[in-house]
């Protein structure tokens, strides 16, 4: 079915003059195979009461594959039926062997729910009679026992895996000593320093169920990523057979690069990002269609939400009968799901969220994705993008160019944004910072023995053990270690590096004093200081105090013309220098870092138009992070030389360009995601005294990124050149050191000055 939309903007002349490129990717046929013989007849049945009398290629092949005993990766597009990949083989093998048992693991509890409702539909619908439970933070304890004794399939995340059910193990011997089944959903989430974690979760869980008699097959799922099996082996620690070749079918699919009109020529500004796509969105839901747009912040999903509304509003038509919803973190979970099943029943015609929607929770049919700005990576344009459209229909995508550079070079070289591969996933399980808390954890679970038995699934941990010995954490009798320490180490083991205290928001308008919401304690100093301006599902409040202490936020309804925006100051401290030593063309210094950001005032900026229209302070205790940090230092020999031989205006341009090079190119050889370390760059650093590039750990503490830098630098460096060198490009792009920016960077090449300098520090 064709989207009349489509031809008319294709016959909108000003539409098509902002439009970059417009590619049409034809409609692909389904490859099908029959329902597998020896199905349940209980479970056809319950296929054929959903309309499904055949299956793609992809999932008889995983079927199959689960059933001769197989690991499986399937990688394949968005909405082409990978659930339908392990639910099929898991509830036959559960229907068979009532005792056997399966654990399903997805990255957020939305995911957790949606899940849940989908095989609810097939076990209900069929009257399979299989118990399908979600033990995550948010089950009721009155429910939990009842899931651990008779759960035929679990469904979880890591988090709660780590912390709640694996250090509590004796109490899953039941469903442990029965596990058939480990389900892991989107691990190309699964990446940098969290997913380091989560794979070493998953060592532990072979551990415990191998204690217990159990060696389960994992199935496992991806979106389309540039290593799906190298990475999936690696996060799983086994072998898998990669399924990559999709069999569902496609309609056709417009994806357009559009470039917003110049409001200032001189100064190449272009009409923002929201207000466009507040304007496409109105365009594409009055039209009849069902669209999704995406942007790239908290405060912008509420913004186009809200403009939509304004311009949709019509008391006597009930808004064109057209219901739009905003969708970010911070919503209570009952107003995610009640989002979800409008979603789902089509009962709400249009969403604008953050990348939460980006994973593969089931929002029903979408017809247009809107991308308000370019998310950071290819990889989540084709999964965005991916929301739109059903199998058999046609879909469009738009991605708006913002002014920033990297949206601009996007939308300019569609070739190159069209031909890059997905970026790969990296995780480095055998992280020596990572690795010794989850020996801690393990050895709180089991006795270590030294060698063989359940420790071969975390070979290699002897020296750790030692280490712990001496520390009086562990203690080894009989030739086994145990577990000695007063405290419960999973508590302490954050799986993603962040914080766990969220700032409750509390409406007290006229007395009300109902939870609103909920944010994390570093975003809640910047979104929701006092003055500020926050916005939840089209309704205005101000912030009366937060109070960080208590973790509560107070705030008022209010009805102002205008929206906050807080100003953050970073700033990096040198503690302590540990070691000062010679690196490949420089002096490097590995120590501890303290990274300090506060928010000292706010501005208020008008709705609409976005003018700024004043400011505000804001009296908040600066936020502090103590990490581990790899200082170049580029005050002599080859490094200093090469810096000293460029113009005076180049050596600033050229320092920050060579960080934005770094953050390209590190992850393949730290094994971790560019989001894991930082990167400041100073021409005069007042500790050193000197020109100094600081490569600093994400994660409080560190988690040996620097060290592990220290020893690659030479290859990290090695490798940006020779990135440099054969990017074809003329003044830079996001292949090498990034595009440049017309407004910065008049008459400059700051590609010329990186090459300069890394030539010269290599001696090349």
């Amino acid at each position: 079915m064709a989207i009349p939309l489509i031809a008319s903007l294709r016959a909108d002349p000003m539409f098509m003059a902002q439009v970059q490129a417009w590619h049409t990717f034809p409609e692909r046929e389904g490859v099908y195979e029959t329902l597998p013989a020896n199905l349940n007849p209980q479970l056809v049945e319950g296929l054929n009461n959903r309309g499904m009398t055949k299956l793609y290629s992809h999932q008889g092949q995983a079927f199959n594959a689960i059933r001769n005993g197989k690991n499986i990766l399937v990688a394949t597009p968005t909405a082409s039926g990978k659930s339908l990949c392990y639910n099929l083989p898991v509830m036959q093998t559960l229907l068979e062997e009532p005792e056997a048992r399966a654990l399903y693991l997805f990255p957020t509890k939305a995911l957790s729910q949606d899940q849940q409702s989908e095989l609810n539909e097939t076990t209900l619908g069929a009257d399979l009679g299989l118990k399908v439970s979600t033990y995550d933070g948010d089950t009721p304890t009155s429910l939990r026992a009842s899931a651990r004794e008779t759960g035929q399939i679990i469904i979880s995340n890591p988090d709660m895996f780590h912390s709640g059910i694996l250090p509590n193990h004796p109490k899953w011997i039941k469903f442990l000593k029965n596990l058939r089944y480990v389900v892991v959903d989107e691990v190309h989430t699964y990446r940098g320093v969290f997913g380091s974690h989560v794979a070493n979760v998953l060592r532990r869980l072979r551990r415990v169920a191998a204690f217990y008699g159990a060696n389960p097959q994992f199935i496992a799922c991806s979106a389309t990523i540039g290593n799906p099996q190298e990475h999936a082996e690696k996060l799983l620690g086994c072998q898998v057979e990669l399924i990559d070749q999709s069999g569902a079918p496609s309609g056709k699919r417009h994806f357009v690069l559009y470039n917003p009109p110049l409001v200032d020529r001189v100064q190449g500004i272009r009409r923002g990002t929201v207000n466009e796509a507040q304007a496409l969105a109105v365009r594409v839901l009055t039209s009849g269609q069902k669209a999704i747009v995406f942007a790239r912040s908290r405060v912008r999903v509420e913004l186009i939400a809200s403009y939509i509304h304004q311009q949709l509003a019509n008391l006597y038509t009930e808004n064109q009968r057209i219901r739009v919803e905003s969708y970010r973190g911070g919503y209570l979970p009952n107003e995610r799901r009640e989002i979800e099943k409008g979603l789902r029943e089509g009962t709400i015609q249009g969403v604008v969220s953050t990348n939460a929607l980006e994973l593969g929770i089931d929002i029903g049919g979408l017809d247009v994705a809107i991308l308000a700005g370019f998310p950071g990576s290819v990889s989540s344009v084709w999964q965005q993008a991916g929301r739109a459209g059903r199998r058999q229909t046609e879909s469009l995508a738009i991605l708006i160019a913002s002014s920033a550079p990297l949206d601009q070079y996007m939308v300019q070289h569609d070739s190159y944004f069209l031909e890059r591969s997905p970026e790969a996933a990296f995780i480095n399980p055998e992280n020596p910072y990572v690795l010794m808390e989850h020996v801690k954890c393990a050895a709180f679970e089991l006795p270590f023995q030294g060698t063989g038995g359940t420790d071969a699934y975390l070979p290699g941990v002897e020296s750790y053990l030692q280490v712990l010995e001496e520390e009086g954490t562990v203690r080894r009798t009989g030739g086994r270690w145990y577990w000695s320490g007063l405290a419960y180490p999973a508590e302490n083991v954050s799986l993603r590096s962040a914080s766990a205290e969220n700032i409750v928001i509390i409406d007290t308008t006229k007395g009300r004093n109902q939870v609103l919401g909920e944010m994390d304690r570093p975003s809640a100093k910047q979104m929701i200081f006092p003055q500020a301006v926050y916005m939840h599902r089209e309704r205005q409040f101000m912030v009366l105090e937060l109070d960080l202490e208590e973790r509560r936020c107070f705030v008022e309804e209010r009805l102002v013309n205008y929206y906050t925006d807080a100003v953050v100051k970073t700033d990096l401290k040198v503690l302590h220098e540990d070691r000062r030593f010679a690196g490949p063309g420089c002096s490097l210094v590995l120590g501890d870092v303290l990274v300090r950001s506060q928010v000292s005032r706010f501005k208020k900026l008008k709705f609409h138009t976005h003018e700024n229209i004043g400011y505000g302070e804001v009296a908040l205790p600066e936020e502090q992070m103590h990490t581990r940090s790899l200082t170049l230092l580029l005050d002599g020999g080859p490094s200093g030389a090469a810096l000293d031989g460029l113009e005076e205006d180049q050596k600033g341009m050229a320092m920050a360009r060579l960080g934005h090079l770094l953050k390209a190119v590190a992850p393949a050889f730290l094994l971790c995601q560019s989001q894991d370390f930082g990167i400041a760059e100073r021409l005069r650093d007042p500790h050193f005294d000197g020109p100094a590039i600081f490569v600093y750990d994400q994660s409080p503490g560190g988690s040996g990124l620097a060290e592990s830098l220290a020893t690659q630098l030479e290859l990290v460096l090695s490798a940006a050149a020779d990135l440099v060198a054969a990017c074809p490009c003329a003044e830079g792009c996001p292949s090498c050191v990034g595009p440049r920016d017309p407004e910065q960077e008049v008459g400059k090449n700051p590609k010329l000055g990186v090459s300069l300098l890394l030539e010269g520090w290599l001696g090349r």
